[in-house]
């Protein structure tokens, strides 16, 4: 950890407006999200699933520009664990279709995500936890991808582990970091995915400063994760029970977060997200964003920068 304080620059995402897809009635409208995370005091956002916001790369930067927003990252899931052939070619070209747009706006991260179950293979073993062929295509893949996205947009690769996947607990993460190269492979840190099985991410931050390159902020129902958990509740069917929770209603608190991640020395984002998909009511997402916005301000007196 360094002396230097970091800068924490707080944003949101298209997933706290209920956002999973790049087209699907029960969203809003891309439009409707900019405006609302415009109204509720965010100056940064993630682009989302690719196609949801403008992919022309000047009609992005106007729209943004014209709210006083700027983008932080793109984010995009992956199978590498299924092997070198489809798997690496079918990522390549969103993770270049991405590079393209996000680079020529100026940002500088790609929060990559593990594939998911899935309900049809939810049994399945080898999607649950990876075998000896399966951490080997994980490691050599996204020790690939990172090295591609550098070299061809100057972009950091960002994993994300995720509830429901291959990589979702400690045990698993530990090893994922320990395996991939350091140069390639930075780490976003889901408080909430992390805290879905246990992980500690005040002490993940303190473990492996080096690597942690991103936050998503977000909260976890504690109550409700231990019936989720028991019940083999699937993720898709937990987050319209409200497993994702709104803050400061669930953990992990984000005060002890945001302390240790300005101990990093560097500045950092810290994307806040709230899975509610489908939403209740296209009204729903914006007072929370503006609720969720103040209390990270007030329980923290760190150089946050909104």
């Amino acid at each position: 950890m360094s002396d230097t304080k970091s800068t924490v620059h707080i944003g949101t995402a298209p997933d706290s407006w209920g956002v999973w897809y790049p087209n699907d009635p029960q969203q809003p409208p891309w439009e409707r999200f900019l405006n609302e995370a415009r109204d509720a005091g965010y100056e940064w956002i993630e682009l989302g699933p690719y196609g949801y916001l403008p992919t022309d790369p000047n009609q992005l930067a106007d729209e943004l520009g014209s709210r006083g927003l700027h983008l932080s990252a793109g984010t995009m899931f992956t199978s590498f664990h299924r092997g070198t052939g489809e798997a690496w070619k079918t990522a390549w070209e969103e993770a270049q279709q991405i590079g393209k747009l996000i680079s020529a706006l100026g940002a500088e991260h790609v929060v990559v995500l593990p594939e998911m179950w899935g309900e049809p293979e939810f049994q399945n073993p080898v999607l649950r936890t990876p075998g000896v062929e399966q951490w080997d295509h994980l490691r050599e893949l996204h020790n690939q991808l990172g090295r591609a996205l550098r070299e061809e947009f100057g972009l950091s690769q960002q994993f994300h582990s995720h509830a429901e996947s291959q990589i979702g607990t400690t045990r698993e993460l530990e090893r994922f970091i320990a395996e991939t190269d350091p140069e390639f492979v930075g780490i976003c840190l889901d408080t909430g995915h992390y805290a879905y099985y246990g992980g500690d991410s005040v002490r993940l931050i303190r473990n492996h400063p080096e690597r942690i390159g991103y936050l998503h902020l977000k909260q976890v129902d504690q109550n409700l994760i231990f019936d989720v958990l028991k019940n083999g509740t699937t993720f898709a069917d937990a987050v319209p029970q409200g497993i994702m929770t709104e803050p400061p209603n669930g953990i992990p608190d984000f005060g002890p977060v945001l302390e240790a991640a300005a101990e990093l020395g560097r500045d950092i984002f810290a994307v806040v997200e709230q899975d509610m998909y489908p939403l209740p009511s296209l009204e729903t997402p914006l007072p929370i964003a503006e609720r969720t916005r103040k209390h990270i301000i007030s329980c923290s007196n760190l150089a946050l920068r909104r």
